[in-house]
Parts: structure tokens; sequence; C-alpha cells
């Protein structure tokens, strides 16, 4: 099976692989977005979680990760709701890691385990291992962090190809940990993280659309329009239940026209986000 990413390019994917890829847990994630309700407020930023869950995987076997990692940084995102981190809003997960403590319950209901185990993996065990290319705490860098990092700000053209090639090129693996071979790549990623966050996730704009969302997603709930398990389902089937209700399609509309927008930025809503930075180590 060939993949075609718009960052990395094309390569091929083995069997198993290429089965979890075309899996329907896989699939789902081709409509939910990256950056949660951004999209709303800025349609041309609708990445997606497919695309970066293909690229951590290719991060992963591009600096020699086993299969078994692989398959872990495919499938880390599986467990993402409906609009990816709104569901932390939603649900006051201040950790922001509602996906994770869902993980082993969206896998085992989904015909993950079956599939790995056809091919002599075992899914409670694979998933248990330390994958140290795949995921680190911060400030380390990481595959998931590299990816979300260069796509997100790729896709706001706040990057080029050109300069993530290159930075890639100066990644490797030192104790079984991703690296940067010297001080100015490190000091790239660790600008651009901050540019990520400052720029983009903190924007005023993007904070509003998430924050809203996840106000009127609460409501939802509360009113019976929607139910804890549709946010399993995908942002598009959401979207469809919300605005098959004239309060709720209303509401979806006045944010996507950043209605009451200015109140919402004098009372200074993007505090609230913990300061996150990247100190990426230095190949010795």
């Amino acid at each position: 099976m060939k993949i075609e990413d718009k960052i990395y390019g094309n390569f091929e994917v083995g069997p198993v692989l290429e089965e979890l890829i075309l899996s329907a847990p896989v699939q789902r994630l081709k409509n939910i977005h990256q950056g949660g309700a951004i999209f709303l407020v800025n349609p041309a930023l609708n990445q997606n979680r497919y695309a970066h869950s293909v690229g951590v995987f290719y991060l992963v076997k591009h600096f020699g990760g086993g299969i078994e990692e692989q398959i872990a940084a495919l499938l880390h995102d599986v467990s993402h709701t409906a609009f990816s981190h709104v569901a932390d809003y939603v649900f006051e997960n201040t950790n922001e890691d509602y996906h994770e403590t869902i993980f082993d319950e969206v896998i085992n209901r989904s015909e993950i385990p079956v599939i790995l185990k056809k091919y002599g993996f075992n899914s409670t065990s694979l998933f248990k291992q330390a994958h140290t290319i795949l995921e680190q705490p911060l400030p380390a860098l990481c595959a998931d962090r590299v990816d979300y990092t260069l796509r997100d700000l790729y896709q706001a053209d706040f990057i080029g190809l050109t300069e993530i090639r290159n930075f890639i090129s100066e990644l490797t693996i030192q104790d079984g940990c991703m690296v940067v071979r010297s001080e100015k790549a490190g000091d790239w990623i660790k600008n651009q993280f901050r540019r990520l966050n400052e720029a983009y996730f903190k924007k005023p704009e993007h904070v509003y659309a998430n924050l809203k969302l996840a106000e009127l997603i609460k409501d939802a709930l509360d009113e019976g329009i929607l139910q804890k398990n549709d946010l399993l389902r995908d942002d598009f089937q959401v979207l469809r239940k919300l605005n098959n209700n004239v309060v709720m399609n209303q509401r979806l509309a006045d944010i996507g026209n950043l209605v009451h927008f200015k109140q919402f930025a004098n009372k200074g809503a993007t505090e609230r986000f913990k300061q996150r930075s990247l100190h990426p180590m230095i190949m010795i």
C-alpha cells in the first residue's frame, strides 16, 4: 500500500499496517479535525487526525522504530472524540488527556485486536510497552510532538516544506530517544513550538471557537440533543445532529461568525492555558 503525505511524500506500508489503516477506527480519523473547532472560524485549517497519525507512524518507522512501535504510533489517536481536545473542555479534563482515559475501551470494542492477533500481536501488551520514539513527556522531542508541530504550522502557512525537510534531516535517535544533531536545529524547533502555542493554539479566535463549541456540546448533552456516545462518532456526524436542532444550528453559525468575540477576547480566555515549552536534547 502506498501512502501519499503532503509533508513526508510517498512511502510504502506493509500488510499489518495496511489493514490497520483501512480499519474503521483509523478511517474515522479522516473526519476528526486536529484543531478541534478551529475549522469553524478558519476553514483552511482543516487538517485531520488521520494525516497526523500516519505522519507519526512514518516518523517512527523512518527513525528505526520496530513494528510494534509503528503500530502504536499509527493507533495512538484512535480514541480521540469528535473535535479532538474540545472534549477535554466539555468534561473539564484539565490534563487534556480525555482520549487517553478511554483508549483501552475504544480499542477493545473495535476490530483492532482481531487484526493484530491475525498478524501475531497481542493488543494488551503492545500498548503497555514504552515506545520512546513515539512519546516523551515535555520538554523532550518525540514523533508525536514533532509531527503535530510541523503539520499544524505548515497548514497555517507559518513554515514551508524546505524548512520541514531540513529539520527532519537534523533529527536522529540516541539512547532510544529523538534528539537533534545541532544547537541550531534545537533552537529552530524550540522557537517553532513556541510559535505553535502562542500564535496558533492561543490565537484568540481559535480559543473562542474551541471553548464556545465546548459550551454548546455541554448544553446539547444536558438537553439530550446529544448522547455521550455520539462523541465517539466523527465531527460531521455530530454536526449533523446539532444542525437538526434550530437553536444549536444558530449557535454553530454564531461561532463561525465570531458573534460576541470581542467580549470573549477581552476576558483573557487564553490565560487559562498552561505554558508549554520544548527543550530538545542535542546529540552527544
